[in-house]
């Protein structure tokens, strides 16, 4: 820390326990100088001849020995005076970042100019700032944070204004050039894990990017904010530098922000800083990471910052959403509704729903090919790849898996943010089926259509073997997608051993044959039941008729499942029914127009067709059904 030594003779000034401050000397003190509580009992002379205003408050009085005067506004009050009064005797002060600034609006105050006298405290206090404070990064900190208590001559004297200069140009300077001392507790990259390189046989310091963010941190709000967007409008340092910086500041003045609550004490000041960050939030894309931003979120929720501050940074959040993580999506709801989730799944449907608006970013342009105008698509910057439509999905998807266990979330609610992502191509569907299981389970009393509904989420052709052996056991799964598993498990096997399709079991053939134009006169009976879910009886009876029928495949011998032959397993690993497969099944089975072509013509769970075409010939026996949820 810079300080400077004013003044030669030795500090003779003296109190008492009455706050009663003299001047130890052989000559009479002959005026008293009250500053708030505490009383000075000083000479004139040496006071008169560098302040011009207790010139004009001893004018004012009688002008007669023991002169009294009251100052009641004095910056710095008592302290900052003393300083003032110990400079006019010639006695040792020492000034530094500390009291730098209310010696210097109290020698403003007093009138300590040059015109009193050369080389006054004014003149002296403006050389040691400016040839010492401000050329340093810590002191430069300091001393705008001293601010604080005297903000409003601070401004008029452009102490403030000088410290926000001082600090912003030593944010902008190129590291390289970075040979002051400052602090960095923060955890460090890998590769600034040894920072001492090796340059000409000497060892230097590799100083990182955001060497400066911790020290900035200490500022108060008003000011914090002043000095990054001054920093910012110098536009000399990167985005990404300047989301350390925010992440820093947060970390530092908000102690629950990394555990999403609220620090105990004023909620108003918590809501400030909150606000405060998200409207410094860089606008490039990718500058904070989406963790960072989904953390500033849930406080915006927690302290209510309004509806705007909120849906600024969803839209950010959707613009970078295939960084997330599940745990970060766990946003929890607001408590006090009656029939409020465990979980904020509408902002996540914001969220998800900003992502898909910039698949729709784009720009038609037209280029002349020939003797045709052809229109040619451009990216904007907003289109999304294929990868983060792929990553974005199962992220969906293992967030319902998660807020499925709430026992009070609406179907609604599940069903429309797993079709907001359902256009996204995705290779395998074992995401979307855990968290339907998971949404079954914590929600035992759905009605058969509700668990209808959801079924046609997933596409069973899409889902793996370990998914497929797990499903085929499932009792919470109705009749009918039990069926669709076990068929599309027995064509991948078909078509993983090179043989034709077999004849389909008399259930399955049954669930499948009727073509698109036959009569609906069947017993609505019959339809529930398949909608309703497997029992165990009914679930050996299948996985019995198709063990049957790949012994009749294979030639004869014991029939042995392959769901549960573990070499068949790994085979049957990445196997696709193709569509000509299951084209040739509906077209040779059901005689029907094959509109709907590889999936159940009741209404597959892949295809995403509602409409009923289906009559049942017969059924699996009900009796003796009992509840297995």
């Amino acid at each position: 820390m810079k300080f400077m030594k004013l003044g030669s003779k030795p500090d003779s000034f003296q109190t008492d326990d009455n706050n009663i401050w003299y001047v130890a000397s052989e000559l009479a003190t002959d005026i008293v100088i009250n500053i708030g509580d505490a009383k000075f009992y000083l000479h004139k002379f040496p006071l008169l001849s560098k302040s011009g205003r207790l010139q004009k408050l001893v004018a004012s009085t009688n002008g007669g020995i023991g002169d009294e005067i009251v100052i009641h506004d004095i910056p710095g009050g008592p302290a900052a005076f003393e300083i003032c009064a110990k400079f006019c005797y010639g006695m040792t002060v020492t000034l530094n970042a500390y009291n730098v600034v209310t010696a210097r609006c109290a020698a403003d105050y007093l009138e300590m100019h040059e015109t009193m006298e050369k080389g006054n405290l004014i003149y002296k206090i403006d050389v040691f700032l400016n040839s010492s404070i401000f050329r340093s990064w810590k002191d430069s900190i300091i001393v705008l944070q001293t601010t604080k208590s005297m903000m409003m001559l601070s401004e008029e004297l452009k102490l403030v204004s000088h410290c926000i200069e001082s600090i912003a140009s030593k944010v902008s300077v190129d590291v390289s050039k970075v040979d002051w001392s400052y602090t960095y507790n923060r955890k460090k990259l890998p590769e600034e894990n040894d920072n001492r390189m090796l340059t000409g046989g000497l060892r230097t310091i590799t100083v990182p990017t955001d060497w400066w963010v911790e020290d900035l941190a200490e500022l108060e709000l008003d000011l914090y904010k002043r000095v990054l967007v001054h920093i910012k409008n110098r536009g000399l340092v990167h985005d990404e530098v300047i989301g350390e910086a925010l992440k820093a500041f947060a970390s530092r003045r908000l102690p629950g922000f990394n555990k999403g609550v609220i620090p105990s004490g004023d909620l108003v000041k918590t809501r400030s800083i909150v606000d405060t960050i998200v409207w410094l939030l860089p606008s490039e894309k990718g500058a904070v990471s989406c963790g960072f931003l989904l953390k500033l979120l849930k406080m915006v929720i927690l302290v209510d910052s309004g509806e705007m501050v909120k849906m600024d940074l969803v839209k950010k959040i959707g613009q970078q959403l295939e960084e997330a993580s599940v745990h970060d999506l766990l946003i929890r709801a607001k408590e006090g509704g009656i029939d409020s989730t465990i979980y904020d799944v509408k902002t996540v449907q914001k969220i998800v729903e900003e992502f898909m608006v910039r698949d729709q970013d784009r720009n038609g342009e037209f280029e002349v090919d020939g003797n045709e105008i052809q229109e040619v698509r451009r990216s904007t910057g907003g289109i999304l790849s294929e990868a983060s439509k792929l990553m974005v999905a199962k992220l969906v998807d293992s967030y319902l898996a998660e807020v499925a266990k709430d026992p009070i979330l609406p179907l609604s609610m599940f069903v429309d943010l797993a079709e907001t992502v359902s256009v996204f191509s995705r290779p395998a569907h074992d995401g979307i089926y855990r968290a339907i299981d998971m949404y079954l389970k914590a929600h035992p009393g759905i009605s058969k259509s509700e668990r209808k509904r959801i079924c046609r989420l997933m596409d069973c052709k899409k889902l793996s073997v370990e998914a497929c052996m797990h499903a085929v056991q499932n009792e919470r799964l109705p009749l009918r997608v039990v069926v669709q598993v076990l068929f599309f498990e027995q064509v991948r096997a078909a078509a993983s051993s090179g043989s034709s399709t077999p004849d389909l079991p008399k259930a399955i053939k049954d669930l499948n044959s009727t073509s698109h134009g036959s009569s609906r006169s069947t017993n609505t009976n019959t339809e529930e039941d398949w909608d309703a879910v497997a029992t165990t009886e009914e679930l050996k009876a299948l996985r019995g008729e198709l063990a049957s029928l790949r012994l009749e495949r294979n030639g004869g011998g014991h029939a042995k499942s392959p769901l549960a032959d573990r070499s068949s397993v790994h085979k049957l690993k990445g196997l696709v029914a193709t569509k000509r497969i299951l084209t040739k099944i509906w077209s040779s089975k059901g005689g029907g127009t094959g509109e709907n072509s590889g999936s159940d013509s009741s209404g597959s769970l892949g295809s995403g067709n509602r409409d009923e075409h289906v009559k049942i010939v017969s059924t699996p026996s009900r009796k003796g059904r009992h509840s297995v949820s």
